[in-house]
């Protein structure tokens, strides 16, 4: 077992990581090939083209493939920091600092006690099996947020706070690592900085260019991805007759026909029944213990993903990251749910974009990818719900205070954290 832990696992992580992004580094760098969609074209034409109207001094206002919030321009202006580079080479470079950023992160905090390399494991081997696809977005970066914001959370709550606002500015899902902080101190300091952080920096990206918030129009409009859950309901029904057809909409592949907006507006209430679940659990949650914050977040994105219009392949990035932060802590809940999004995630490349020609004809083979993949996926998140719910909602005649961190959680409390 020294392998995997103590001074001899951290090496070991470190060399399996080294090897496995070079590999990524040779797909992105096109070295290697991999079968099926190019898929660095986003950033060498579409973050590119993005860059060079940001430098205008303006969003891109007549692009309703701009779907995200103001702080995205920072990342995707980000490879003017190595101007020695072309654009899509300074890219990969810096989400590799990133993805770099977030193993340290992750070693470091498994070095206290109560923790463990588990976490660092997760992150090593759940990133790459996404493929190029990891590399060739920016969800990587904003992942590299939330970690930051959670690790950072165990004894700083502030930190926790100004770091989800930022990430929330860069694609909103990073605010949901405020949901799982402990009742009372913890929480009002770390949601004060969050809505402080939030407030100063939506000024600053209103003033400083115009179309900051378009972005709210663009998602508004945006219909049924076929890689969603509930996109599976129209790949069944095309082999039964369904008339609808498939259209690139909004930068992505989208349903359209008979119903697609009725289910769309189911998901839209399902999405609403996950944050009622979450304000639930919130308002009932007694006992909070130092991996309670992680596995939160875990379980709240695992909820809004599988209850989203859209899913695609580089989200599986965010759930990756937030399950390596749960296993750094030994008391935490989430351990089935994170393999469970290992394996999706192993899935996720054979879809995407190996077999996205399977998708999007939604033949037999299509069809299993879709239904396996987003399958693991709502295991994961109602099984995730349910041990988070039995883990800080007491059941009848229980009695502790809210907010108070049980005696087996401070046992598991680090000593420092980073």
């Amino acid at each position: 077992m020294t392998v995997w832990t103590g001074a001899g696992g951290r090496g070991a992580a470190l060399a399996v990581w080294a090897l496995t992004r070079a590999v990524l580094l040779l797909w992105v760098f096109k070295v290697l090939e991999m079968p099926g969609l190019d898929v660095t074209v986003d950033v060498s034409v579409i973050y590119r083209n993005w860059y060079e109207v940001l430098r205008t001094g303006s969003y891109p206002l007549d692009d309703v493939t701009w779907q995200y919030p103001p702080a995205a321009a920072l990342a995707v202006a980000s490879p003017a920091l190595l101007p020695f580079l072309e654009y899509a080479s300074a890219f990969f470079v810096l989400v590799l600092l990133c993805d770099a950023l977030v193993l340290a992160l992750l070693l470091y905090a498994s070095g206290r006690p109560g923790t463990r390399p588990a976490g660092a494991w997760m992150w090593v081997a759940g990133v790459p099996l996404l493929g190029p696809t990891v590399y060739a977005r920016y969800d990587l970066m904003v992942t590299a947020v939330a970690v930051a914001a959670l690790l950072a959370g165990v004894r700083r709550p502030r930190v926790l706070g100004a770091l989800a606002a930022f990430g929330a500015l860069l694609k909103v899902w990073p605010v949901l690592v405020l949901v799982g902080t402990a009742k009372g101190r913890a929480t009002r300091r770390a949601w004060t900085a969050a809505a402080v952080t939030a407030g100063a920096l939506s000024l600053v990206a209103a003033v400083a260019m115009p179309g900051a918030f378009a972005f709210l129009t663009f998602q508004r409009d945006r219909g049924l991805e076929i890689e969603s859950p509930a996109a599976l309901v129209f790949h069944v029904a095309r082999q039964y007759g369904w008339q609808g057809g498939i259209e690139l909409r909004y930068g992505s592949m989208e349903f359209t026909g008979p119903q697609v907006a009725l289910v769309s507006t189911v998901v839209l209430w399902l999405s609403v029944l996950a944050f009622g679940w979450l304000l639930v659990w919130r308002l009932r949650a007694r006992t909070f213990a130092v991996h309670t914050a992680a596995d939160a977040a875990f379980t709240a994105v695992l909820l809004f993903t599988v209850t989203s219009r859209v899913v695609s392949p580089q989200y599986l990035v965010w759930l990756v990251g937030l399950a390596a932060v749960c296993l750094v802590f030994r008391g935490t809940r989430m351990v089935p749910c994170a393999w469970l999004v290992l394996v999706a995630t192993g899935v996720t490349v054979l879809e995407f974009p190996l077999g996205f020609a399977h998708v999007v004809a939604s033949d037999a083979q299509g069809v299993a990818l879709m239904a396996v993949r987003n399958g693991l996926l709502l295991a994961a998140a109602l099984t995730a719900s349910w041990r988070l719910w039995r883990a800080c909602v007491p059941g009848p005649g229980a009695g502790r205070d809210a907010g108070e961190i049980s005696p087996a959680a401070r046992a598991d409390t680090p000593a420092s954290a980073p």
